[in-house]
């Protein structure tokens, strides 16, 4: 008799165990909510081309209006010299180590300007500004050497040293203007 009720209950757990293994068909275009169904950031909606067409028509109109009325207040520029970009505004000292071809006295224009900008707008170059966008020019201040930098090597008991001064050219220049033109398109 407990042979028959063992029997009985195991085929019971079978019976159980089988159908719950069998999954449900779900209905025809709903698909369970998972971490790997949908991507764990919200939906972004891209605004109508349109509307942002007409609202950066309104923003160059105004940046430009700004521009033709002198209104914008003191401009900053990023420009790209002697392998390096400076951030500069007008009046600034900008030291650099570098052979610079022009004399002391000469004005020289940087042509290559990434960026300008003011209170209430700022003009980026992809990668440059156009020259009849914006003008920077500066002036050679002086040029000089930098502070001796002395190399030294020394093997300690084998009498060897070696001293080597190295002076490096520097430049110092003076930005006298950030000009910017109303032509924007």
């Amino acid at each position: 008799m407990a042979a028959a009720r063992r029997a009985a209950a195991s085929w019971f757990r079978l019976a159980v165990r089988h159908r719950s293994s069998q999954s449900q068909v779900p209905q025809h275009g709903l698909v369970a909510k998972t971490s790997l169904s949908s991507p764990p950031w919200p939906e972004v909606k891209l605004p109508d081309p349109l509307e942002e067409a007409k609202y950066h028509a309104e923003v160059v109109q105004k940046v430009n209006e700004m521009i033709a009325t002198g209104q914008y207040g003191r401009l900053f520029a990023v420009v790209h010299f002697a392998s390096k970009q400076w951030k500069v505004t007008s009046e600034d000292l900008i030291m650099m180590d570098n052979v610079l071809e022009a004399e002391c006295g000469d004005r020289i224009r940087m042509e290559k300007v990434l960026l300008v900008g003011a209170d209430d707008f700022t003009l980026i170059g992809r990668p440059l500004l156009g020259k009849d966008l914006v003008r920077v020019e500066a002036t050679v201040i002086e040029k000089t050497e930098s502070w001796p930098k002395i190399n030294m090597r020394f093997w300690k008991r084998h009498n060897y040293q070696r001293k080597k001064i190295i002076r490096n050219p520097q430049a110092v220049l003076r930005i006298n203007t950030i000009d910017i033109f109303p032509s924007l398109s």
